[in-house]
């Protein structure tokens, strides 16, 4: 059972682990405002939430891509980047791990930023096989692309040694007023990506959130 207490949208929950989780509900949202292909996750999608304090930096949710983690396995890399983006002063809403399928990934990042969360990171699906499509899912989410940012990542993973982070085909741009970013899956080039996106994505946000205003 998920249980949604008082204070908004901004979700503050209990949920049981063994029960499977379903992102619009989570987001006390309809899943008609995501159109008909809207299958939001099955069975086989987990979300995990963590509850903090008053945020600093802005809002951000964590979509994991991996098969093996959405069919139930030890999720190492969500908790990992939502310690990052804690650290950084956001407030995470929700780590989403879906398969390494392109509606599913799609309408996990469609239904963030529905949601009006500031910054979106997913990890996983950037690399070269058939089934590494994050960034074709992305890009059908994107309004405009930054690519400055992508190649920031790129450039400082070569640097530091990161093959996966350097090879990466992960795209980083703006959707509605929200800021999506795809990083590789593993721990190395996470670490190394959240350090490099930290100043820019604090500029990226400012600058929509007066856009906002």
């Amino acid at each position: 059972m998920m249980r949604v207490l008082p204070g908004g949208w901004t979700p503050r929950l209990v949920v049981d682990a063994d029960a499977p989780g379903h992102f619009g509900e989570l987001l006390g949202m309809d899943a008609e405002l995501l159109g008909s292909d809207a299958r939001l996750f099955d069975a086989d999608a987990t979300v995990s939430t963590m509850e903090i304090d008053a945020p600093v930096a802005g809002r951000a949710l964590v979509v994991v891509v991996d098969d093996r983690t959405a069919h139930g396995g030890v999720d190492s890399l969500g908790p990992l980047v939502t310690e990052l983006l804690t650290e950084a002063g956001f407030l995470v809403d929700a780590s989403v791990t879906v398969q390494a399928d392109e509606v599913e990934i799609r309408n996990a990042l469609n239904t963030a930023v529905i949601g009006g969360v500031d910054l979106v990171i997913s990890v996983g699906g950037t690399g070269m096989s058939p089934r590494d499509v994050t960034p074709e899912a992305t890009s059908q989410v994107l309004d405009r692309e930054l690519t400055g940012i992508s190649e920031a990542l790129r450039s400082s993973g070569r640097v530091a040694g990161s093959l996966d982070a350097g090879l990466s085909r992960g795209l980083a741009g703006i959707s509605g007023s929200t800021l999506v970013v795809n990083l590789p899956g593993t721990r190395s080039a996470i670490r190394d990506g959240m350090a490099t996106l930290g100043p820019l994505a604090s500029r990226v946000i400012g600058e929509l959130s007066g856009l906002d205003e």
